[in-house]
């Protein structure tokens, strides 16, 4: 679920959630800021956690592998695998103090969030799963994103 490099964080999902994300959190708490995080499914449900912010349980979840999620930066509509059960609460941002975030992709379907950047921590995540294949590629960009991110905090 965490992978931690000499330069980096990656958060993954996990089929195994319960006790397990609590220590996740308690760990994750600890790297904020000090490298670059990037977060799939569960880890982006988990920094959001961490820095203090809410989760809710959707209603019917999101499972499927065409989920239409609009990327707030480009205006391009993405299709998504997914995955989960839950949300990150769009209120609750408002509570996790003095980090600077911005949400960069909303479900289309539901408008719940699908993607977070927190600027001055070095660490975005999406709620969708941008490793699947096969199955739509429209994400695969966030690596990318990521990768430049650690090359920038490293310079």
């Amino acid at each position: 679920m965490l992978f931690e490099t000499k330069s980096s964080l990656f958060i993954s999902s996990s089929a195994s959630v319960s006790i397990t994300a609590i220590f996740a959190v308690t760990n994750i708490k600890e790297l904020i800021g000090k490298k670059p995080i990037f977060g799939i499914c569960l880890g982006h449900q988990l920094l959001a956690l961490a820095l203090g912010a809410k989760t809710y349980k959707l209603k019917f979840g999101h499972h499927g592998g065409n989920y239409p999620v609009k990327n707030l930066r480009t205006g391009k509509i993405e299709i998504t695998s997914h995955n989960h059960g839950f949300a990150v609460d769009k209120e609750s941002l408002k509570d996790i103090g003095n980090t600077n975030y911005k949400i960069t992709h909303l479900n289309l379907n539901d408008n719940t969030i699908e993607g977070l950047e927190y600027v001055d921590i070095n660490a975005f995540t999406v709620q969708y799963h941008p490793e699947i294949k096969p199955g739509p590629h429209d994400s695969g960009c966030v690596f990318n994103k990521f990768a430049e991110l650690i090359k920038n905090f490293n310079n």
